[in-house]
């Protein structure tokens, strides 16, 4: 099952809205086909590794990291797939919450007379799909938050200059965690401040993700480098109802994507946006937007994970806060993280802390 993940997680940010799923084959001792979801979701991890398996499938034991799943979509169900197959037995770590199967893919295999084991390594299967299992259940993605600052806070100094807080080892780290993600969100001062690209580079032919830009009045011009790629590598702008029509109009024509988000006091309301976002598939959304969208993600619940670079700089109180203001009245409204993993990436340091829960 660990090796059945670690396949799963090459689909990470290549297979929304599906999850990422791995399988292994495994008969006398021996893997005997192994597969994982590919890019826009199928074919599936199973028949991906019955193929390889071929015959050698027959009395095997398949592990899946997800419920086969029991339904005809753009594909039959694997749990068929898995019967015709003859195997002997099916060891799974997680139920599909998608109602569609939800226990159906593994009631169809005890019924063909394939003994099945669930739960084995669930926790983390669940960490691994954590955004298939929130825009499912709770009809929003998983939203990881990267801040790249000094060690004291700070993202740019007080004329706005942050090339480059953290190092090479460190940026590239970033476009390998852009890479595993459906989407990358900037708010439009991000966008107006940096003219970012927001692509994966270096990294060989690979999928991009989705750009996203909140940008209530479209302020961004289609003139930057978002728009001059738009073609090239989607750009979807979330928007407010008074974004101006001519401004609407050129950014269709250089080929992104408009999406009409409801406003809240004058901003785009953020969880409005994550829902819309959750119901075109998005699964994963890495989030390198600036201090106000930060902040508005912590405020409004909506973070699940925070990914902190920490270069090895001092600015100063009169640079850029890397979140902006929560107007915490006391310490015990603070938003409280668990610690996750912390490493060396050259001469920065790495963490990734969860939003714990309550």
């Amino acid at each position: 099952m660990a090796h059945a993940l670690r396949l799963a997680a090459r689909g990470l940010g290549n297979v929304w809205p599906n999850p990422a799923v791995g399988c292994v084959l495994v008969r006398d001792g021996v893997i005997v086909g192994r597969g994982w979801t590919q890019p826009g979701g199928r074919p599936h991890a199973e028949v991906r590794a019955l193929s390889q398996a071929g015959p050698l499938a027959e009395g095997a034991t398949a592990y899946v990291t997800l419920e086969p799943c029991a339904h005809h979509g753009h594909t039959p169900p694997c749990a068929d797939a898995l019967i015709a197959a003859r195997v002997a037995r099916v060891v799974t770590a997680l139920t599909d919450p998608d109602p569609r199967v939800s226990g159906k893919g593994h009631a169809m295999l005890r019924a063909a007379g394939i003994a099945v084991t669930e739960g084995v390594m669930a926790s983390e299967a669940t960490h691994l799909n954590a955004g298939f299992l929130k825009r499912v259940t709770q009809g929003l993605p998983f939203v990881t938050l990267k801040l790249a600052a000094s060690l004291d806070g700070r993202t740019a100094t007080a004329t706005g200059e942050s090339r480059w807080i953290t190092g090479p080892d460190a940026r590239r780290k970033v476009h390998a965690m852009r890479l595993a993600h459906d989407a990358v969100m900037v708010g439009s001062g991000t966008a107006l401040a940096d003219d970012p690209d927001l692509t994966v580079r270096d990294m060989g032919t690979v999928r991009q993700p989705i750009r996203i830009v909140l940008d209530r009045m479209l302020r961004h011009s289609p003139d930057s480098r978002l728009g001059s790629t738009a073609k090239d590598h989607p750009v979807w702008l979330l928007h407010g109802p008074s974004a101006p029509d001519p401004a609407r109009k050129s950014w269709e024509a250089v080929g992104a994507t408009l999406i009409e988000i409801p406003e809240t006091d004058g901003h785009l309301d953020l969880k409005a946006a994550l829902q819309t976002l959750a119901s075109k598939g998005l699964t994963r959304i890495f989030s390198e937007g600036g201090g106000t969208v930060a902040a508005a993600l912590v405020k409004g619940g909506l973070l699940d994970e925070l990914a902190m670079f920490s270069g090895g700089v001092l600015i100063g109180s009169e640079g850029h806060a890397a979140l902006g203001q929560l107007m915490l009245r006391s310490l015990s409204e603070a938003a409280r993280t668990v610690l996750l993993l912390e490493e060396r990436v050259g001469n920065d340091t790495f963490s990734r802390w969860r939003l714990a829960l309550g």
